[in-house]
This record gives structure tokens, C-alpha cells and sequence, in this order.
């Protein structure tokens, strides 16, 4: 199983590995910071150098374990690799993540309307959210408050925690660990640090954030339409 690195540190955009298996066009590392697709954000792009050899990370998805999807002939198992990020591709997608959470919670603290499902891009977002219908004035103050949020410049923190322990501790309408498959049984935690030290957002998420929501910026909500009975669509874009 490739460890995921990137859970841990979602500042590394180089690395070494070992190649463990060598499949088609794809390679299973022993270790990655490539992020796979999942939980609304697209997977990370790059390439991989062994001694004279660059090979373009197309894709990466994670079954089993992590398939990094490349453009050429694999390297031989126990081959030294190094993988670099597409760095700008990343901070983007980071950004924009981190941006959905403040405004999840941004939603259920004014609407108290749940997020139901997000898909991030790199040049803009949209997410989900369970309610009727929001108006011109309310998608005014909802960009208010997010660039209020990002202009306080919080922290942003993620720790593991066992999920029977997190079930019992934490808001279930904010963490929305119920739904994550059964089969999850520790928790990566998500948290945004809200202007007055309060916990303004606390996630169950894989995903890969920015540090301080001042590194997100400006926000700009370019609109909305109707998802579906009872369920609203807001699309936004970053600076």
C-alpha cells in the first residue's frame, strides 16, 4: 500500500520513491505526495525522473492502492524515482478547496444549508447545498463573509482521529462522517480556524488545503441555478 504523504504535508511538491509495481502505463509507488482524484478535487499532475528518464504523470487514481498514470514505458520495480508536482496546478486546486470548506460552512452557518456535493476545477468551483433558492442579495453577503474570512487569515489544521472516537466527539452535520463508506475506520480531520479562536469548520476530508485562509483569495460568486428540488448550485472563482 503507497503511503500518502500528501496527508500529512500538502506543501511538498518534490520527493523520492521506489517503484513497486510496474503495470501497463501505470506505476505503484511506495510512497507519493501526487494526490488522487477524490472528494471533488481533480488528481495532481507532474512528472517522474529516473536517471535519464521524464515521464509525465497523466493521472492518478487510487483503487487498491495509488496508480500513478504516465505517458510512457514504466521503470523496473525497485527503480529510484523523483516525483515533482506541477507546483502552480496544486496550489490552485489547494486553494480552491479550502475555499469550498469556508463556504460550507459559511452556508450552514447563515442558511443552515447543508453541503451535498462539490466539484473543484482550476478555474473555478461549485458546490451543492440544500436549499430552496438563494437570491441576488444572499449570494452579496455570502461573498461578503467568505472575503471577511479570508481577510482574517486563520489557520487551517488536519490531524487523524479514530472514527468511533470522532463519532462521539464531533458535530456529525459539520464532519458529515456519515458519508464516508464503513470501511473508514480513522479519520483525516479538517479544521478552520474562525476569527474569534472559535472552530469556524471541522471536516472529515482527504483533501489538500492551504495553511491560513489569507493564502485562498479573493473570492468572487459568479452565480447560481436550481440543482435539483430543495437544492441549490453556487459556482465561484479565485483571484
Amino acid at each position: 500500500m503507497t503511503n500518502q504523504l500528501y496527508l500529512k504535508d500538502s506543501s511538498v511538491r518534490t520527493f523520492e520513491a521506489t517503484v513497486e509495481r510496474a503495470l501497463d502505463n501505470r506505476v505503484v509507488l511506495d510512497r507519493t505526495h501526487f494526490y488522487p482524484e477524490g472528494g471533488g478535487q481533480p488528481a495532481d499532475r507532474g512528472r517522474l525522473v529516473a536517471e535519464e528518464t521524464t515521464l509525465s504523470v497523466t493521472d492518478v487514481q487510487k483503487r487498491d492502492t495509488v496508480y500513478h498514470h504516465i505517458d510512457g514505458i514504466p521503470p523496473e520495480p525497485g527503480t529510484t524515482v523523483r516525483g515533482e508536482l506541477d507546483a502552480e496546478r496544486r496550489d490552485v486546486l489547494s486553494r480552491y478547496h479550502t475555499a469550498q470548506h469556508l463556504l460550507s460552512a459559511v452556508l450552514l452557518e447563515a442558511f443552515d444549508a447543508e453541503t451535498t456535493g462539490n466539484q473543484i476545477y482550476t478555474d473555478y468551483a461549485r458546490l451543492d447545498a440544500a436549499h430552496d433558492r438563494f437570491t441576488e442579495t444572499d449570494l452579496a453577503d455570502i461573498e461578503t463573509r467568505l472575503n471577511e474570512l479570508v481577510t482574517a487569515d486563520t489557520p487551517i489544521t488536519w490531524y487523524t482521529m479514530d472514527r468511533e472516537r470522532a463519532e462521539t466527539r464531533l458535530d456529525p452535520e459539520r464532519t458529515r462522517i456519515d458519508l464516508l463508506p464503513d470501511s473508514i475506520t480513522e479519520l483525516r480531520i479538517v479544521e478552520i480556524e474562525g476569527p474569534e479562536g472559535d472552530v469556524l469548520d471541522r471536516t472529515a476530508c482527504a483533501g489538500t488545503h492551504v495553511e491560513q485562509t489569507g493564502m485562498i483569495g479573493k473570492v468572487t460568486v459568479t452565480g447560481r441555478e436550481t440543482a435539483g428540488q430543495g437544492e441549490e448550485r453556487l459556482r465561484f472563482e479565485l483571484d
